[in-house]
Parts: structure tokens; C-alpha cells; sequence
């Protein structure tokens, strides 16, 4: 069964959540696993792209966007909408909603930004799952400054 961790950052812009993803992404990559991060739409998904070919100088983490030209294959892709991709370890959700087809991961990641009006969609979320018995885990990372928790 899908496991889900609620990761509460300590910060509250945009540009937060999109670094912790790239720090997960990393983490779950040098694990093994591969990893779909679904971005609420193309311009998130063009941001986290750009954003993990730099958001670490001694950092390489191969990707690429599902709607990019070609079909080569990547252990981190990145989608939007309906669009997911053929891994089935790793699901870093960006969005403010459950994601389609979330059950068929190992692991979903719900990232969750220091705002009342995200922390109220991401309750929801949490009640989504909890009410369907999916296994639930609460990371409160206010002490995290710059790195990823151990257990992705």
C-alpha cells in the first residue's frame, strides 16, 4: 500500500518547495528509486526543471519533462496534469490536490509550505488519505536548513 509523508517546511514562498522537491528527488535518485514529481502546471514543471540542473553545485540528478521531444529514459521525470509517467517508486506532489493514479507509488511525497491557506488544502489531503487507510507520516522540518530527511 501507498505510504504518504507530509513534509511541513519552515518556509512559505514558492521557491522553498520546489528546492525541498529537488533535495528529495536527489535523495530518493541516489537511493535507487525512481521518481515522477507532478507539478501543478507547465510553468511549475519548467521551473523545477531548470531548478534541479542548478540547485546544487555537486549535485547531478538526470530528468527530464514527460512532454520534452524524445522518449529517453530518466529515474526523475517531470508532468502535470493527467500526465504520469511509467515510474511507480516515487510521487513528489506539488499541487494542492490529490494526484490522479497516486495509489500506484510506493511513496507519495506532499510538500507542504509554512501558509495557513496551503496548510488548510494539505489537512484536506491528509484527510483524503487517512479516511481511504493509507499509511500516514508527519515531518515537521522547522530545525531542516539545506538538506533532505533520511527516510524518502
Amino acid at each position: 500500500m501507498t505510504r504518504v509523508d507530509f513534509y511541513l517546511l519552515p518556509v512559505a514562498e514558492p521557491h522553498g518547495k520546489l528546492s525541498f522537491a529537488c533535495r528529495l528527488a536527489e535523495k530518493a535518485f541516489r537511493d535507487g528509486r525512481q521518481v515522477h514529481v507532478h507539478a501543478s502546471d507547465a510553468g511549475e514543471a519548467a521551473a523545477i526543471d531548470a531548478l534541479l540542473w542548478s540547485f546544487r553545485d555537486t549535485a547531478f540528478v538526470p530528468h527530464r519533462r514527460i512532454d520534452a521531444s524524445g522518449t529517453e529514459p530518466a529515474p526523475v521525470l517531470i508532468g502535470w496534469g493527467e500526465e504520469l509517467s511509467g515510474h511507480h517508486d516515487v510521487l513528489i506532489n506539488l499541487t494542492q490536490e490529490v494526484p490522479p493514479l497516486f495509489g500506484r507509488f510506493d511513496r507519495v511525497a506532499e510538500i507542504v509550505l509554512d501558509d495557513p491557506t496551503l496548510r488548510a488544502a494539505s489537512r484536506e489531503r491528509w484527510r483524503f488519505y487517512k479516511e481511504r487507510g493509507y499509511p500516514l507520516a508527519h515531518h515537521d522540518l522547522q530545525h531542516l536548513r539545506g538538506g533532505a530527511p533520511d527516510d524518502v
